[in-house]
């Protein structure tokens, strides 16, 4: 049901019955090691390139999920995913895998929310009964496709930004134990001019900004409603801009837990290289899927708001001289009291 003008309430409330995260390295070195369903220690995946480990991250995770679901593959009605890769093909040649109707979908880094509120939108309407979201990225083969290979060893400047080498994958059920998925706040599109494509935070604030202030007018909610609202993969310098966005909108974040997965996902001080912090479709999607799902199942958390954040640009459009259009998607999942 639409309330507002950009939210989705699903009447149904349908469970997340199983969830999966599969990293890489760096990730598995990280503060959140200890919630990741599976951890690489090397980032070829032990595959022959970068491209096929992306789709095995997925192909793991997808796995992973299903069994944590307790369903056979087929049990599931539809995948909906997407990844970073030019015609996404990490998450089409999973899918080839999977065998199970498929909806391809691309958000850049906010695919993971973007996929699991579509997903729940499927349930919830009745058109079926067990769907899969999911979503990977790996840092070399974004290196190599939008920036430069990683053997170049080009200079970074201090805004960029290290891409998660990753996989998440969620089940969206009607019936179950878990997590339940009861908003999803769809964003516009948001361009302030933003160009370097190393400043990935300055150029997707904007639109995390205005998804989490259509969210609270939708709703009718407050910052206060939940334990923790986290956005995608802004890292340090969009993390900052965001705040003070909400602030000049009038919507302070004070007393509230906020935070971003991309600062989540790594430890800045140990982990240098990472810059300004993690980013990818990956991002989102491990820390949502491993550590925050896992808090809900521990009931450390009751109610969470995800804002997934995407920088919608390509090599040609850098190329070429344009800006960077941004969206973010945002989806409210709750943990019940007394149901485990």
């Amino acid at each position: 049901m639409l309330i507002g003008s950009q939210t989705w309430r699903f009447d149904s409330k349908p469970f997340i019955i199983g969830a999966s995260a599969v990293v890489g390295p760096e990730e598995g070195a990280g503060p959140l090691s200890a919630d990741f369903d599976f951890s690489y220690d090397n980032l070829e995946i032990d595959e022959k390139t970068w491209e096929k480990a992306e789709r095995k991250l997925l192909e793991h995770a997808s796995a992973l999920a299903l069994v944590h679901a307790g369903i056979s593959r087929d049990e599931l009605q539809i995948f909906i995913g997407g990844d970073l890769m030019n015609q996404i093909i990490s998450t089409t040649f999973a899918a080839r895998k999977i065998a199970v109707p498929y909806l391809g979908v691309f958000g850049a880094c906010s695919t993971s929310m973007e996929s699991l509120a579509l997903a729940a939108l499927i349930v919830d309407s009745g058109g079926a009964q067990y769907a899969m979201a999911g979503t990977a990225s790996h840092n070399c083969t974004v290196e190599k496709q939008f920036r430069y290979p990683t053997e170049y060893g080009s200079q970074k400047p201090p805004t960029a930004q290290y891409t998660v080498t990753g996989a998440g994958c969620a089940v969206v059920s009607a019936q179950g134990v878990g997590p339940r998925i009861t908003h999803a706040t769809i964003g516009k599109i948001q361009d302030l001019g933003v160009k370097d494509p190393f400043n990935m935070g300055e150029a997707m604030a904007p639109a995390a900004a205005d998804t989490i202030v259509a969210h609270f007018r939708d709703t009718g909610r407050t910052p206060a409603d939940y334990d923790l609202i986290v956005t995608g993969d802004l890292a340090s310098v969009g993390h900052g801009i965001v705040k003070d966005m909400l602030n000049k909108d009038g919507l302070s974040m004070a007393g509230t837990e906020f935070n971003d997965c991309g600062l989540m996902v790594y430890d800045r001080e140990k982990q240098q290289y990472v810059m300004a912090g993690g980013s990818g479709c990956g991002c989102s999607a491990v820390v949502t899927y491993g550590h925050i799902f896992k808090k809900l199942k521990r009931f450390e958390l009751s109610r969470v708001l995800i804002i997934a954040t995407g920088a919608l640009l390509s090599p040609l459009s850098y190329q070429q001289g344009e800006s960077i259009p941004c969206i973010a998607h945002a989806v409210a999942l709750e943990m019940e009291e007394g149901v485990k």
